[in-house]
């Protein structure tokens, strides 16, 4: 990294010329480039490519059709970026770290060796984040159309899951500044990891005073990103329905009262309530059937007035809401409304009273409101500021890197 002239004898330098830190950038780019083709570390891109096949191939059927589903798939494809980012540069520092001090000690800009691997690695991380989402669309991911800042959702999610890869690829840039060799590196890399995805808020609820920990991880942010453009508030909750579907066949049984059943029945501003109590039925009788209720409502003297028309039929329309209201109102009703009605019945028959549409409909739609999460809102504004957060998490972690390898000469020697 210096070019050095030397006295005629050969024997000592004379002066030392040291390059600028644009040229020392070059220079090393050109290295981790012909180390990318001849010391096989193009090896990372099939690697990715299998994790995100594998992973595609999962998580397919659920992204973007339930919450449950979206939320597994979006924290599925930041495992992927992080896995792919931190293994990337875990030991390309320690395992040359001789050769950085030497070079240092010669003339080398730390500045100019980091910004080299950003460069080197941001290139490497956009070749598998490509990747990742060839593959996933090849394997039948069913990707939205319409994205929240380009036209197509797979240009978004690209982005989120880039920024994810390589703000994961220097967190383990500036760790592999860290350690003094490749077994301390990788000793350290699995608790990184475990701590990226246990606070990271996405699967596990967390209890309050982890909350300033999961806002240092890169996959907070990342499955906040991913959730917001794939719409989870707006997703159905499939998971209580279809533990309804399971029981469809399991029998309940019991007893209940006319009136118990009535005041069901007294909510109107419920659409599936109000859906009942506008049922019509209808019900055939005889002139003399109808004459005797009439005397037991009080009207004295009904069966002699009627009786000549004793034989002939005729037909009631009502509502079930007006029957029910009858039997809530009526002193009449009284000893009716105390009236026991047993029943055994399956949950799918109670479900067929009502409908599998607008049960499920219900279901989810109510359990889906009591799962909204406010920071997966899908907006540019939620996106962006993850976005932003993710930036500025790469560029700290670059920071950090520079300044430990600034000290790399008080290494024991």
């Amino acid at each position: 990294m210096a070019e050095m002239t030397v006295n005629e004898a050969g024997r000592r330098p004379r002066r030392f010329r040291h390059r600028s830190r644009g040229s020392q950038v070059s220079i090393y780019l050109g290295k981790f480039l012909r180390m990318f083709v001849y010391q096989n570390e193009w090896k990372v891109l099939p690697m990715a490519a299998v994790i995100a096949g594998l992973v595609a191939m999962v998580i397919r059927f659920m992204l973007f059709q339930s919450m449950e589903g979206t939320m597994m798939g979006t924290l599925a494809l930041t495992c992927v970026g992080i896995w792919n980012g931190c293994f990337n540069s875990i030991q390309v520092v320690c395992r040359e770290r001789d050769v950085v001090k030497r070079e240092h000690r010669s003339g080398m800009h730390i500045s100019a060796y980091v910004m080299a691997h950003l460069i080197y690695q941001g290139m490497l991380c956009l070749l598998q984040t490509g990747l990742t989402m060839f593959i996933c669309l090849k394997v039948g991911v069913a990707f939205p159309r319409q994205g929240m800042f380009s036209s197509s959702m797979i240009v978004d999610i690209g982005i989120t899951l880039f920024l994810v890869t390589y703000a994961s690829d220097v967190l383990a840039l500036w760790i592999s500044s860290l350690a003094h060799n490749t077994t301390a590196a990788m000793t350290v890399m699995p608790f990184v990891l475990i701590f990226q995805l246990v606070f990271s808020g996405g699967m596990l609820t967390l209890p309050e005073w982890s909350e300033p920990l999961s806002e240092l991880t890169i996959s907070r942010y990342g499955i906040m990103a991913l959730s917001a453009q794939a719409d989870y508030n707006n997703s159905p909750l499939a998971s209580v329905w279809n533990a309804v579907v399971g029981m469809r066949d399991r029998e309940i049984s019991g007893s209940f009262t006319v009136g118990e059943a009535a005041k069901l029945l007294e909510d109107g501003e419920n659409p599936t309530v109000r859906e009942l109590r506008d049922m019509e039925f209808t019900r055939t009788m005889t002139v003399r059937e109808f004459a005797r209720l009439a005397e037991e409502q009080g009207v004295i003297g009904a069966s002699e007035l009627l009786e000549p028309f004793g034989d002939r039929e005729v037909t009631a329309t009502f509502t079930l809401g007006e029957a029910a209201d009858y039997l809530l109102t009526e002193p009449e009703a009284e000893s009716l409304r105390e009236t026991e009605v047993p029943y055994k019945m399956t949950v799918g028959q109670i479900i067929d009273l009502v409908g599998w549409e607008k049960t499920r409909t219900v279901l989810q739609d109510t359990m889906a409101e009591n799962s909204f999460v406010e920071e997966y809102v899908q907006s540019r504004g939620n996106i962006g500021f993850c976005w932003l957060v993710l930036l500025f998490y790469t560029g700290v972690y670059a920071a950090l890197a520079t300044i430990t390898l600034e000290f790399i000469d008080k290494d024991k020697r």
